[in-house]
């Protein structure tokens, strides 16, 4: 989502601003595991080394060297959590029973010198049936109804959600089918609302368009389903069908497991497009890891007593929680960043006014920012390749694919230049022209350089007149330059014109007399 604080102005360090309420704000930040050598763990360790070196420096940035001086210096990610909410009690449906998850953590995701906020929500439940993990999965992760059933519910959403405090408090439920707040807010601001769980999750920040009270302020940059990763173990992984994989990696809705949710001529490449299948094959009980993936969605799919597999430190799980987890941050920043630079983009020229010389300058001061964030963004940030790692090169460049991130930088670099060029044309134009009046004003001003020259040739000895005599003769000549110059400054657009037809040998002298005679002509 991209955030802006109450004045509209970009700054490089929206935390500060949740580091500024203290104990008021529900935020913390997260201290990194580079902190005593004695406690970092294997785990840090293993995560660390599966990105190259220009990502690490981005995810972990750089320690201090033996000089004293930071090189690339702290990372630019800053990580807040908050602790009040505990879990997750979900409805899907009125023929469903109420559904409890613990809630891991829950994580905003700053970005140094970018207005871009992750919410990053982990919850977690155990032995639920297939179709049900589906539904979850399907209506869980949706910001705001896209419609409304027929009996007022939000289409495609939960019932009812809600987050539970430790002590079993309820701090916040949904409002899905409140259809009149969705309705107008779009109505009145062009821009969706979200669903009143998700707001009072991102407080103290406060919707863009809302009339609530906020530190900074925030709209999705995306449409109503977010971005999931999810993790699923069975006991026997190989029983899933083809449908099955098709409605995880898709996120659809839930089905009988002998359907497949679209045609066979949509799913006819299903397998490569989305399924990466290095360490699976039915007929193997050895291979039985499966790793799902659209873009939106990222699903992995194991066998449950595989160790290997299970295990939060070595196994698969902590891989999915930590490095696979932050393999799709890095993809979904990238394609929430390169949106936003769009939409800075669109405001600016929208916003352009070439009659009105102060909208010009404001427009000018927006693409240079916009070009020199782009080029920091693109130094920084962007990356083609994360990791030497087979799995995490190959899923990351899968998701990406997917994400279709690539074009998208494409079109927006192409843009940001586009832009860029233009106030360069545009200032090299009016360079020329300034360039063109002073030719004009200095050939003209040869008149009065000759007539001042002339006072000083002594033809004529005016040395014994009086002073008002010699002043008056200055001003005589003075006057009339001046005079000159300024007509010469007002015309010189016109008076350019006839000084090149004056030196075109083509013309006849009927044709640039005309020229000279149009200077006045149009002024009358």
């Amino acid at each position: 989502m991209p955030s802006q604080t109450q004045q509209g102005t970009h700054i490089s360090n929206y935390w500060e601003l949740l580091e500024a309420l203290g104990e008021s704000c529900p935020w913390r930040e997260v201290g990194d595991e580079f902190g005593d050598p004695h406690d970092f763990q294997e785990r840090h360790y293993k995560e660390f080394v599966t990105f190259l070196p220009y990502v690490q420096r981005f995810l972990y940035g750089e320690g201090v060297d033996r000089t004293g001086m930071n090189g690339y210096g702290k990372s630019p990610i800053r990580v807040f959590r908050r602790r009040d909410v505990a879990r997750m009690r979900v409805v899907l449906d009125e023929r469903t029973p109420p559904l409890l998850f613990e809630v891991a953590h829950i994580d905003l995701h700053f970005f140094y010198d970018l207005d871009i906020i992750i919410l990053e929500v982990e919850f977690f439940t155990n032995d639920i049936p297939l179709l049900l993990a589906e539904e979850i999965l399907f209506r869980v992760g949706r910001a705001y109804p896209g419609f409304w059933d027929a009996n007022g519910q939000g289409g495609q959403c939960p019932r009812r959600v809600e987050w539970l405090a430790a002590t079993g408090e309820t701090l916040a439920v949904s409002d899905y089918e409140n259809r009149r707040k969705f309705l107008q807010f779009v109505c009145q601001h062009r821009s969706p609302n979200v669903a009143a769980h998700w707001e009072f999750l991102l407080q103290p920040m406060a919707l863009y368009h809302s009339d609530g009270e906020g530190v900074i302020r925030y709209r999705q940059v995306e449409y109503h389903r977010m971005p999931l990763l999810a993790y699923l173990s069975f006991d026997d992984p190989h029983a899933l069908t083809r449908g099955d994989f098709a409605r995880l990696a898709l996120i659809t809705k839930a089905g009988p497991s002998d359907t497949l949710p679209y045609s066979d001529k949509e799913l006819s490449h299903f397998e490569w497009e989305y399924c990466y299948d290095k360490f699976w094959d039915p007929p193997d009980p050895t291979l039985t890891s499966r790793y799902l993936c659209c873009g939106h969605a990222f699903v992995m799919v194991g066998k449950a007593s595989d160790r290997f597999f299970t295990d939060p430190d070595t196994g698969l799980l902590g891989q999915f929680r930590h490095q696979y987890f932050l393999a799709n941050l890095i993809a979904h920043f990238h394609k929430a960043s390169l949106m936003l630079f769009s939409e800075w983009l669109v405001a600016a020229i929208s916003q352009l006014d070439i009659r009105n010389v102060e909208s010009v300058k404001v427009f000018k001061r927006e693409i240079r920012r916009i070009f020199e964030t782009f080029l920091r963004f693109t130094h920084r940030y962007w990356f083609h390749e994360v990791s030497n790692q087979a799995q995490v090169r190959d899923l990351f460049r899968m998701l990406t694919g997917h994400l279709n991130t690539d074009r998208v930088y494409e079109d927006v670099s192409a843009a940001v230049r586009e832009m860029n060029q233009y106030l360069d044309s545009d200032g090299l134009r009016r360079q020329a022209n300034t360039v063109v009046r002073l030719t004009v004003v200095t050939t003209l001003g040869l008149i009065a350089t000759v007539a001042t020259g002339f006072l000083g040739m002594n033809i004529f000895d005016e040395t014994q007149d009086p002073v008002w005599m010699k002043l008056l003769i200055l001003a005589g000549v003075v006057i009339p330059s001046i005079l000159l110059v300024i007509y010469a400054v007002t015309k010189s657009k016109g008076l350019s014109d006839f000084l090149e037809a004056l030196s075109d040998e083509r013309l006849t002298w009927r044709n640039k007399i005309n020229i000279l005679l149009r200077i006045w002509r149009k002024s009358g």
